[in-house]
């Protein structure tokens, strides 16, 4: 039975954000929470991350992110996991946030082929605490990494937040739909503000080890060869990790509002009567898998051997983001070049692999 008091709840903070806010970053110590720790904390918030440094890619090199933050003030990092509940519940109440940016999460497509019950815990039971706690502290303002593997089987291009995705072909991508299902249902019935972001295959320094980016560099150097995937017909809207952050910042600053136009004649899916939105970050430029090797072997002065395969499992074969959403409610279209990112990257992987 839910009480008048739950349905009428009014969260903390829900048209304004304070200039310093207590903001709560799950996954700090990965690729795209620390670098989302650094820009909020560089603009003054006080900033509580956690992460459970599992042992999915290299643990030294989370390690190496979380000491880039903790040596700026206002940081502060406990390793927890959102999967323990009572864990997560203590965190809540300790720490009054005024915002939670959810990026804790088993990511992988290929990954979730083999190893599902990890998706399960950390996607759904960890996912579900941290609602929980937004709920019983009525933090101002959730935002949650969701992806575009929601899209599934979609082939109409660009994928648009307003398009059905009732056919996820993983089981990541399905635990990342059923996130944003679930921070519906909490909006709806609790009027917390959720804000989900479709991700576009993210690169940059201090990347993902399982990336193709990652692994292409990495085999190159080596003198080893790169599989290529469904033969080099693959397209991939790459979204550069500074892009990413600035879209997420934009969208946490703004507390997603109800559509007053929503009708459940003809349900938009991504806006809501509730307060809630879902938007996608991406490049808007959708890029052949060839041209990126083409790219990254320019930047790094070598030619890659090159080992084609089939597709794998799974996966699909083109991503392409509509992001007009993004820039209408937040005024931030996502636009780096893909060369330019990539020579970022290169940089990067250059210098701390010595």
């Amino acid at each position: 039975m839910i009480s008048t008091n739950e349905m009428n709840r009014v969260p903390r903070s829900t048209s304004c954000i304070p200039d310093s806010k207590r903001t709560l970053v799950t996954g700090a110590a990965g690729f795209i929470g620390s670098h989302l720790c650094k820009r909020l904390l560089e603009r003054g918030d006080r900033v509580t991350g956690i992460d459970n440094l599992n042992d999915y890619y290299d643990v030294s090199l989370k390690e190496s992110r979380l000491k880039i933050l903790e040596k700026l003030d206002n940081f502060s990092f406990i390793k927890s996991d959102i999967a323990d509940r009572s864990g997560i519940e203590k965190l809540f109440v300790e720490h009054q946030f005024d915002v939670v940016v959810n990026l804790a999460a088993q990511a992988g497509v290929r990954y979730s082929l083999t190893n599902p019950h990890a998706y399960i815990d950390a996607n759904i039971v960890g996912f579900m605490n941290i609602l929980e706690g937004c709920r019983q502290q009525q933090v101002g303002h959730l935002v949650y990494a969701s992806s575009s593997s929601v899209y599934g089987a979609n082939t109409r291009m660009p994928f648009s937040v307003h398009d059905n995705i009732d056919h996820p072909v993983s089981l990541y991508a399905a635990s990342k739909k059923a996130n944003e299902l679930m921070a519906h249902t909490y909006a709806h019935l609790y009027g917390l503000p959720c804000t989900g972001l479709r991700f576009f295959t993210v690169y940059g320094p201090w990347g993902r080890p399982d990336m193709a980016l990652f692994l292409f560099t990495r085999a190159i150097l080596a003198g080893e060869p790169i599989n290529v995937f469904n033969h080099g017909r693959m397209r991939r809207d790459f979204t550069y990790i500074d892009d990413i952050v600035e879209g997420v910042v934009r969208a946490a600053d703004r507390p997603a509002p109800p559509n007053p136009d929503w009708s459940g004649d003809q349900p938009d899916p991504g806006t809501s009567a509730a307060p809630y939105r879902v938007y996608n970050i991406g490049n808007n430029n959708p890029v052949e898998l060839m041209s990126l090797i083409e790219t990254l072997e320019k930047a790094l002065g070598k030619v890659a051997e090159k080992n084609f395969m089939p597709i794998q499992p799974g996966d699909v074969p083109a991503t392409w983001a509509n992001v007009d959403a993004l820039s209408e409610d937040v005024g931030f279209r996502p636009e780096t070049p893909i060369e330019v990112g990539v020579q970022k990257f290169v940089d990067w992987y250059l210098e701390y692999y010595s």
